[in-house]
């Protein structure tokens, strides 16, 4: 079966630099930062910060290297696609298929953490809600499904419009909180922390899991305008967005805490409100910030998460790797619907575990082996495809990308048992599809480099300003963001 009516479906473009931003920092800003990501200051203190350094520290030259080829490779599906055209279609798969479950397990981790918020929201005006936490996930889920086959130009302003609100609110959050923050608590130490190598990598790992996901608008390459440009500048910024706000509001929760009672975070399943708790804040603030976690980050990760793992299952689809009818596009909206549609039905599957921690480790299997594929596959397409045009380079990718790749594999030795074994399972389920798919479709694609790369056109010379305008804005305002983060970490000492 051949299927060749499936090779030039394309998607359509209409993100700029600032949507992909959005939705990059909206997947990665969420159930991430507001519950593992937490849990860190109960285990480290404010020795948190050591850990979120490093995490972005081991984010940036992947990025760089998702750069390059989000740049250069424009497509739907990003790291599937890289690396079937890098190192194979079998490694592509993998990929892909690695990135689907760790996005569906943010998915239903950040609804469940939606419920979790929106629960306190109402409890701080003395109100309980009598739903269960799976039924509250699960409408919300629906209702991002329901939006997303809808259109890429209502997901783009609903992210915006979710990530602003969340900044506000966060924003009005931070300066009600500044006099609660006791600045003697950052240059003490709790009794508990442990400062051995295995435990700050197992510290380290928790925490990057609020980085993954910083390439996730590559995945949605064929929805960008100007991808050779957008793209990149979206990658250089992102994980200096993501450390700014984990490393504020870790800040924000080692200054309210009481150290020694900071090991109590370290389980909570809603650390932010229980530390606020702790301290005895509560009323207005408490409300204002599950408003702003729950509408607001929660929000714009369910959007974002729902909307990206689809375009691999489509593009994998197109390809002839998964069955054919994953690569169904919406005749009005013209979205992968079958895609959105089927992966939402998995999530809710998911969502009615109600286990965090197991959701969490196999979105870290997941996600740590499939960047492994993603490093790996941008050394081979370097070495398979020198004559494809690279708008952006990455530097020393020789030293770079080997360096990387073992950082991650440390990282995924500190996994449990159960979720390896999780994540192994789903490997093996999904290379019998693929292999099944293979036979079936006899390759629908070869791993040549697409012709429609070639076409894509250049902004005009105003629009082009435009863009560097925008950029230069965001680069200035992301990068004082990091001072302004670092320098309050550093204040209590020099006090």
């Amino acid at each position: 079966m051949e299927n060749k009516n499936l090779e030039n479906i394309t998607l359509k473009r209409s993100f700029g630099m600032k949507e992909a931003v959005t939705i990059t920092v909206g997947t990665v800003v969420g159930v991430g930062l507001f519950t593992v990501g937490a849990n860190v200051v109960g285990m480290l203190g404010p020795a948190v910060i050591i850990a979120t350094f490093i995490a972005m520290l081991v984010s940036v030259y992947p990025a760089l290297l998702y750069a390059e080829m989000g740049a250069a490779l424009p497509y739907a599906g990003g790291t599937y696609k890289y690396a079937s055209l890098g190192i194979g279609r079998p490694f592509g798969m993998l990929a892909g298929w690695n990135f689907i479950i760790s996005l569906v397990s943010v998915t239903s981790g950040e609804a469940l953490a939606f419920s979790f918020y929106l629960k306190t929201l109402f409890r701080a005006f003395d109100i309980d809600l009598p739903v269960s936490d799976v039924t509250i996930a699960s409408v919300a889920v629906i209702l991002f499904i329901i939006l997303n086959v809808r259109g890429v130009e209502m997901t783009g302003k609903l992210q915006n419009a979710f990530m602003y609100f969340f900044w506000g609110v966060a924003v009005i959050w931070f300066i009600m909180m500044i006099p609660n923050v006791n600045l003697p608590y950052f240059v003490q130490l709790p009794d508990f922390v442990d400062f051995s190598a295995g435990n700050l990598i197992a510290c380290t790992a928790l925490v990057w899991w609020c980085f993954a996901g910083f390439e996730t608008c590559c995945a949605m390459g064929e929805e960008i305008k100007y991808p050779h440009i957008n793209i990149p500048r979206a990658l250089f910024l992102a994980p200096f967005i993501v450390f700014s706000v984990n490393a504020l509001f870790q800040w924000f929760l080692v200054g309210i805490v009481p150290t020694g009672e900071l090991g109590t975070i370290a389980s909570a399943a809603a650390p932010y409100a229980d530390g606020m708790a702790i301290a005895g804040i509560l009323g207005f603030p408490l409300a204002l910030l599950a408003a702003g976690i729950a509408f607001g980050g929660d929000f714009s990760t369910l959007n974002a998460s729902i909307a990206v793992p689809p375009r691999y299952l489509y593009t994998m689809a197109r390809d002839g790797v998964m069955p054919e009818i994953f690569a169904k596009v919406h005749p009005k909206y013209q979205t992968p619907y079958v895609s959105i549609i089927v992966l939402g039905v998995l999530t809710i599957f998911l969502i009615t575990t109600n286990s965090m921690i197991y959701i969490a480790s196999l979105s870290l299997f997941a996600d740590l082996f499939y960047y492994v594929i993603g490093i790996a596959a941008a050394y081979g397409l370097r070495k398979k495809h020198p004559e494809l045009n690279r708008p952006y380079k990455a530097p020393g990718i020789i030293i770079g990308a080997p360096i990387s790749a073992v950082i991650y594999i440390i990282m995924m030795t500190q996994l449990d048992a159960e979720a390896f074994w999780t994540g192994i399972i789903w490997c093996v389920l999904g290379l019998i599809i693929y292999y099944i798919c293979s036979k079936k479709y006899k390759e629908m694609k070869s791993d040549a480099i697409d012709e429609f790369i070639i076409s894509i056109t250049e902004p005009s010379a105003e629009e082009r300003q435009k863009m560097d305008r925008e950029f230069k804005v965001w680069s200035v305002i992301v990068a004082a963001s990091v001072v302004v983060v670092v320098s309050v970490y550093l204040i209590p000492y020099v006090l």
